[in-house]
């Protein structure tokens, strides 16, 4: 063993697995498809409050897929060791929109097919998701879903509410109904012929309607 071999790097040999231009190229590539994915996340997001976190998660997942997966493919050894060290991550980040997780996995296939090579599959295939995301996220139905809270005081009034609610809407479902001695609570789903919600003032005045609640719902009905 000559005094060179004693200070040789593994290490340093390594420094050049991955030539800078091709880090370059593919980390440049990654941002602009994070980018474009944010965008699409601001243009489809139905929730409540927008979380600007969430979208620049997105952004910096794709390019730390990306980084990561350029290592793994640069050296053998270095993938078993990502798999072991990856495996015990944990993610505790409840995720409130079911939406939120095909974002997660886009940017993360994202980042996988860049730091592959597969540059066109990777922006054709963003574009694509893009636009079928953008289409059919924010379409937008030509009915529209309420929730209509009944308080009637006895079985007659009730059937005469049902009856006019029928009339003046596309459809007409119960959902729930509470009863108890002296009042009962019935609670429909709707679909307007339009977007006028004067029917719930001749509702109220109806004979035996003591309350009439009219409530829009995103459509997801647990029960």
């Amino acid at each position: 063993m000559t005094f060179q071999d004693i200070f040789k790097s593994s290490f340093l040999e390594n420094v050049t697995a991955v030539s800078v231009l091709d880090m370059a190229l593919a980390l440049t590539l990654a941002f602009c498809l994070g980018l474009f994915i944010l965008l699409v996340y601001k243009k489809t997001y139905q929730g409540v409050l927008y979380s600007s976190g969430f979208g620049v998660t997105l952004l910096a997942l794709t390019m730390i897929t990306t980084l990561v997966i350029l290592a793994v493919t640069s050296n053998v050894v270095l993938s078993l060791g990502m798999v072991g060290a990856l495996s015990i991550v944990r993610f505790r980040t409840a995720i409130k929109e079911p939406l939120d997780i095909a974002f997660l996995f886009w940017a993360i296939a994202v980042g996988i097919v860049l730091a592959a090579g597969l540059i066109p599959l990777a922006v054709i295939g963003s574009v694509i998701i893009g636009i079928v995301l953008l289409v059919f996220v924010n379409h937008k139905s030509n009915t529209y879903p309420y929730i209509v809270v009944l308080q009637c005081a006895d079985h007659e009034s009730e059937k005469t509410a049902r009856e006019y609610l029928e009339k003046q809407t596309l459809r007409c479902t119960v959902k729930s109904k509470s009863a108890r001695k002296g009042q009962i609570e019935v609670n429909y789903e709707i679909r307007l012929k339009e977007d006028n919600t004067d029917f719930i003032n001749g509702l109220s005045e109806l004979s035996g309607v003591q309350n009439a609640v009219l409530v829009s719902y995103n459509g997801d009905y647990m029960g």
